[in-house]
C-alpha cells in the first residue's frame, strides 16, 4: 500500500489570520472556484500612510459631502460591491469560500469596512483586515464617481489616527499608484509588517462624524 498524503489543513478564519501575520494572503482563481491560492509576492504594494496622494478635486469631492460615510454598516454590500463584474474585470478572485472567511472575521472585529451611501443607496466601498496596526486591505468599488478614493481617504485617515504603522494594497495597478501606493521588495515589506504588529492599535478612534477638513487633515499629514 502507499502512504497516504496528509490532508490540507482546512482554512479556517484562525488559519488566515495567522497567514496574513506571516506576508500570505489568498486569492481564487474566479468567484466559481472553491479552492484558494496562497500569495507571497516578491513586490508587495503597499500604501504609505504619510503618502496618499488627495487630488483638489477629490478634496472638493470630500469637503462637499458629496457622499455619506459609514464604518461597518453593510459588509454584505461591499463585498458583493467588490466581487461584481466589470469592464475590464469581468472574473473576480472573490469566491465563497473568502466571502464566508472574511464574513466571520467581520462578525469578530478582524474585518472593516468604509462604506460611501448617497440617497440611501451604497454607491462605493472597501473592505480589510486589521492586525495590530497592520490594515489589510483586500478591495474596492465605486458605482459614482469618486466613491471608492473618498474610502481610501477616510481609510487612511483613519488609521493615521488609530495608530497603524502599515496599509497592505497586495497587488499595484496604475490607479493605486496615482493615489499613492508603491512597490516594495517581499523583505522590506516583512519587516514592515513585523513591527507593525506589535503595535496596539484603534480602527474605532477617528470620530465617525468627523469634519471632512479633520478628515483630510489626517489623510494628507506627512511625517516630521
Amino acid at each position: 500500500m502507499h502512504p497516504r498524503s496528509p490532508k490540507p489543513e482546512p482554512i479556517t478564519p484562525r488559519l488566515l489570520l495567522r497567514a496574513y501575520a506571516s506576508g500570505l494572503f489568498p486569492m481564487a482563481e474566479d468567484a466559481g472556484d472553491d479552492a484558494l491560492f496562497w500569495f507571497d509576492p516578491s513586490e508587495r504594494g503597499i500604501f504609505p500612510l504619510d503618502g496618499l496622494i488627495v487630488s483638489r478635486s477629490l478634496a472638493r469631492t470630500i469637503r462637499g459631502e458629496t457622499f455619506e460615510i459609514r464604518i461597518d454598516s453593510d459588509f454584505e454590500g461591499v463585498i458583493a460591491g467588490c466581487a461584481e463584474s466589470r469592464p475590464g474585470r469581468e472574473k473576480t478572485w472573490i469566491n465563497k469560500t473568502i466571502a464566508a472567511l472574511f464574513r466571520e472575521l467581520f462578525e469578530t472585529g478582524f474585518v472593516h469596512t468604509v462604506e460611501a451611501w448617497r440617497d440611501g443607496q451604497l454607491v462605493g466601498g472597501l473592505y480589510g483586515l486589521a492586525l495590530g496596526g497592520a490594515f489589510f486591505g483586500e478591495s474596492m468599488f465605486h458605482r459614482a464617481t469618486d466613491a471608492s478614493k473618498v474610502c481610501l481617504t477616510y481609510l487612511v485617515a483613519r488609521l493615521r489616527m488609530g495608530g497603524f504603522a502599515l496599509l497592505d494594497a497586495q497587488f499595484i495597478t496604475p490607479h493605486l499608484a496615482s493615489l499613492g501606493a508603491v512597490e516594495i521588495a517581499r523583505a522590506d515589506y516583512r519587516r514592515r509588517l513585523e513591527e507593525a504588529l506589535t503595535r496596539q492599535s484603534d480602527f474605532t478612534l477617528l470620530d465617525p462624524k468627523a469634519t471632512p477638513e479633520a478628515v483630510l487633515t489626517w489623510a494628507r499629514a506627512r511625517a516630521e
